[in-house]
């Protein structure tokens, strides 16, 4: 229940992460002697029901999906050996609250600055933490809905809390190496979540994340795999906050297989970024499968983490859902989801019916 408490708090923490990636498709708006700009965005609406079985409450919404709303902007310069850009993206949350005329949030996601060269590529600003981030990126749900949050006013959870923890925005320098025959790291420091904070028992020192990929085309299909890790401490309570983060992912003759997972201590289960006062472990997976024909995407999904409390009691959150996607047009998606929740027992379901258009 403690865990359902936090994710209530945060759920106008909006997620992100699917277009998160280091390049951006979008529309060109200048492109002459070595400079580009060009903008991206994502626009999606859902309505949702949903039927929590322990309280007995029903609810219906038109809110916002698993993504949020966003629009992005991207500038990069040739200089010689040298090509340098940057990144500002600001996300937008279409439900008000009940309690305000209008109180819609904007949200500044990514904020950076990137120099690329022989060596690979600095970047310097906010965005999103490296540990688990590719766990969440395979989301097959990422344009659906996942984990149903009634009473709120801001996004779906995905699979947060029931398969990975959310790879929160942070201010960081990050390097990545080249591309060598598919295989890349990145290893980052990261501002801690109490960087800001004058409370003294808190953390004061950087994050360190580090993560390593490797992706392959075979006859007929793909393979790509990643495991990283995040180290932290918390120094007032002699907590050292350790994590792992894993995945791999086959595609073959429209058939699409992902499995990952994550185990860690002293890291929150639902933000990446937060380390507890204690060395709690949670650990947990998500396996999806998909298959794709035509402009039809069929998806079904299983997560679950389990989340050790103080008193050495372990609760388990679960997700199994089932999506069809279909694709209109390049830009355009209709999308039909059903998620069954469960946490400790207390089961909620959700049917979503949505659009999300994206450029």
């Amino acid at each position: 229940m403690k865990n359902n408490k936090l994710m209530l708090k945060l759920c106008p923490v909006a997620l992100s992460v699917a277009m998160a990636t280091q390049a951006h498709a979008g529309i060109t708006l200048y492109d002459q002697d070595g400079t580009n700009f060009s903008a991206d965005g994502h626009f999606n609406a859902f309505f949702t029901a949903t039927d929590n079985e322990a309280t007995g409450e029903k609810q219906q919404r038109v809110r916002m999906g698993f993504l949020p709303n966003y629009i992005g902007f991207n500038v990069a310069k040739d200089m010689g050996d040298l090509k340098v850009g940057g990144r500002s993206s600001f996300w937008v949350t279409i439900n008000d609250g009940s309690n305000q005329v209008t109180d819609t949030a904007i949200d500044v996601r990514q904020f950076y600055a990137t120099v690329d060269g022989d060596f690979g590529q600095v970047l310097f600003g906010k965005d999103f933490g490296i540990y688990a981030r590719t766990n969440i990126f395979s989301d097959e749900l990422l344009l659906g809905t996942g984990v149903p949050m009634a009473n709120s006013g801001g996004v779906t959870f995905g699979n947060i809390s029931t398969g990975y923890p959310y790879a929160v925005p942070k201010a960081q320098i990050t390097y990545r190496t080249p591309n060598m025959s598919g295989f890349q790291v990145a290893a980052s420091i990261l501002d801690p979540q109490s960087g800001e904070s004058a409370d003294a028992n808190t953390n004061n020192s950087v994050r360190f994340e580090a993560e390593a990929t490797y992706a392959t085309d075979f006859d007929g299909g793909k393979f790509n795999a990643w495991i990283g890790g995040a180290s932290g401490e918390n120094e007032a309570n002699n907590v050292d906050a350790t994590g792992l983060a894993y995945g791999a992912r086959v595609s073959m003759s429209g058939f699409q297989l992902t499995a990952s997972g994550f185990d860690q201590e002293g890291i929150s289960s639902a933000l990446a970024d937060r380390l507890l006062t204690s060395e709690l472990d949670s650990d947990g997976y998500l396996v999806q499968a998909s298959y794709t024909t035509g402009a039809h995407r069929f998806v079904l999904s299983h997560g679950e983490t389990d989340t050790t409390s103080a008193t050495n009691v372990t609760t388990t959150a679960e997700l199994d859902s089932v999506a069809w996607f279909y694709d209109v047009n390049s830009n355009l998606k209709f999308i039909v989801e059903y998620d069954m929740h469960e946490v400790a027992g207390a089961e909620t379901d959700q049917i979503a019916v949505g659009a999300s258009l994206s450029w």
